[in-house]
């Protein structure tokens, strides 16, 4: 990976992204819990792409098991994923109750110390 420091190359960044933000308007992404563990994000694409685009996916994996955790996000424009949240909070999906709502930002957890044996 590159780094650049040139302000003319930080410039036209910072223009494609505004572009980009003007473009899709407001993003809005969105939690979506009690998935079953078989859920891919193509199957969490076509459910919520039934409401409207759907931007991105991310189904969050345990990094022991490999399998899917139970949640994902979802990220889509703000109206569409309204709807989808009004839809799709409480709808059955494989036999399991879905929970969607707007997603909160992380809370700041203290670093774990390690051990050293």
């Amino acid at each position: 990976m590159r780094v650049f420091c040139c302000g003319l190359v930080v410039g036209v960044v910072l223009t494609g992204l505004r572009r980009c933000f003007q473009e899709f308007g407001s993003m809005k992404k969105l939690y979506v819990g009690n998935i079953p563990y078989t859920t891919t994000e193509e199957d969490l694409r076509n459910l919520f792409g039934q409401h409207g685009t759907v931007h991105s996916v991310n189904v969050i994996m345990d990094r022991e098991t490999g399998r899917a955790r139970g949640f994902a996000f979802v990220e889509m424009d703000e109206e569409e994923a309204n709807a989808a949240t009004e839809a799709l909070n409480g709808t059955d999906f494989g036999g399991r109750s879905l929970k969607v709502n707007e997603a909160r930002q992380r809370e700041e957890r203290p670093r774990r110390q390690r051990r050293s044996w």
